[in-house]
């Protein structure tokens, strides 16, 4: 044996005895680190819940901000008329499809839609997926007719008549407010 091999053995033979070697984790040991790794998690999992519930409800107001101020808009440039009406006339039923159609299309100052760029709109690309139930359809109500309760069928729910839209949500966020009271 060589003057190195027999120093390595001898070596080795000296940090044996005196337990320098390193060892492997015990099975207790990796019980433990899971334990522990467990109750974090059920501590911090909950919270990232709860903080993607408060983005959809804060984009749920930001999206409904969005949608009244282009009502607001499309009605100040179509003669005070708001969307959902055929033709521009608050005298007839309001409908969904001519309410996208109104507020996705170009349009002028009668409300008449035209495939070729009018005088106003489009008031954006389509309509916006409501964030908490993922729906972007909406309901149109009659007029004289009463916001109906949230169903939870559609993104929204219109009355043109008053310009009234609401989250077609059913439920109440974290802090006990009725989504379609937002």
């Amino acid at each position: 044996m060589s003057a190195w091999a027999a120093q390595f053995l001898s070596d080795c033979r000296r940090q044996l005895a005196v337990g320098h070697f390193r060892r492997a984790f015990t099975l207790v040991e990796v019980l433990i680190v899971v334990f522990v790794l467990g109750i974090l998690a059920t501590v911090v999992i909950p919270q990232f819940s709860r903080a993607s519930q408060q983005t959809r409800q804060d984009s749920l107001k930001d999206v409904l901000q969005y949608l009244r101020t282009q009502v607001t808009v499309f009605k100040a440039q179509h003669q005070d008329v708001p969307p959902g009406y055929p033709r521009g006339n608050p005298a007839a039923a309001p409908a969904a499809n001519v309410f996208v159609a109104q507020m996705t299309e170009y349009s002028d100052v009668n409300c008449n839609i035209s495939t070729g760029a009018l005088q106003y709109g489009p008031y954006f690309g389509k309509v916006p997926a409501n964030p908490v139930n993922g729906f972007n359809t909406i309901e149109v109500v009659g007029n004289n007719q009463s916001m109906p309760e949230a169903d939870g069928k559609t993104g929204w729910i219109y009355k043109a008549q008053t310009q009234e839209i609401i989250a077609n949500v059913m439920g109440k966020d974290g802090s006990g407010t009725p989504y379609s009271s937002y």
